[in-house]
């Protein structure tokens, strides 16, 4: 496991989990403690420029490359008047260098074994081993198992 990857996961201590946070927003990671992650997380290429939302669950087995957004997309009213609730990203999910997946209401879910493409914007929710790509991101195939 990477310094990066032991950082996010001490997040989640007691004592030490502040000082992680704090450690990862200077290597450009910003990942808040609330934020729930399933076991062997990679991230990739020291993940600058990750931006995860505090109200986010992430799966087993996910990869997270650099540039990688996962937030509300209606930023533009005050968090008490959205109806953003959450993002769900499932276990074995590829999220590519530069992708945004953003959600306006309620809960967006992204399926197990998907691969969201680089620089791609997903504004919904997809199933399972599907390939997303494109502005608005896309289905584009079937990840092959």
């Amino acid at each position: 496991m990477d310094f990066i990857t032991r950082l996010t996961y001490l997040r989640k201590n007691h004592i030490l989990g502040r000082i992680a946070y704090y450690t990862l927003k200077l290597l450009g990671v910003e990942m808040p403690r609330s934020v729930a992650i399933g076991d062997d997380l990679e991230i990739a290429h020291g993940g600058f420029g990750i931006v995860i939302h505090r109200h986010t669950i992430i799966g087993s087995r996910v990869k997270i490359y650099p540039g990688v957004t996962l937030g509300r997309a209606d930023i533009y009213r005050p968090a008490s008047q959205s109806k953003f609730e959450r993002i769900v990203i499932e276990d074995d999910v590829i999220l590519s260098p530069g992708c945004k997946v953003l959600c306006k209401s309620g809960v967006l879910r992204v399926g197990q074994g998907t691969v969201i493409g680089a620089n791609a914007v997903l504004l919904q929710s997809v199933g399972e081993n599907e390939l997303w790509a494109g502005i608005p991101a896309r289905c584009v195939g079937k990840r092959e198992a």
